[in-house]
């Protein structure tokens, strides 16, 4: 079943297949921090249908001129993997460089 808002919702759950509740949230936490460090969502559509082919494609760029670190964008790049075994824990995220900077 469906539930939340559409643009943080994790390939897994769009292609409504089982997933890990933690590493979902990972993702959406993932999809938050990009918007919150660059001022929009990392995957945008008019239409649901669109926006879910997008998230499945997982392509996302960062933005020119928002002067993100390297590290930055290594974190949100993992927390955004398709792959959710890719997706690093809440500790992992915690624990890392640009976190802890």
């Amino acid at each position: 079943m469906f539930c939340g808002t559409p643009s943080y919702m994790a390939p897994e759950l769009i292609c409504k297949i089982e997933y890990d509740g933690f590493k979902a949230d990972i993702w959406a936490l993932g999809i938050l921090l990009y918007a919150i460090l660059c001022g929009k969502f990392p995957f945008k559509s008019t239409y649901n249908k669109d926006l879910y082919r997008k998230i499945k494609v997982g392509n996302f760029e960062f933005p020119d001129g928002v002067g993100l670190s390297l590290s930055a964008k290594q974190l949100i790049s993992k927390m955004l993997s398709n792959n959710p075994v890719e997706r690093p824990t809440a500790k992992d995220v915690l624990n890392n460089q640009w976190f802890l900077n």
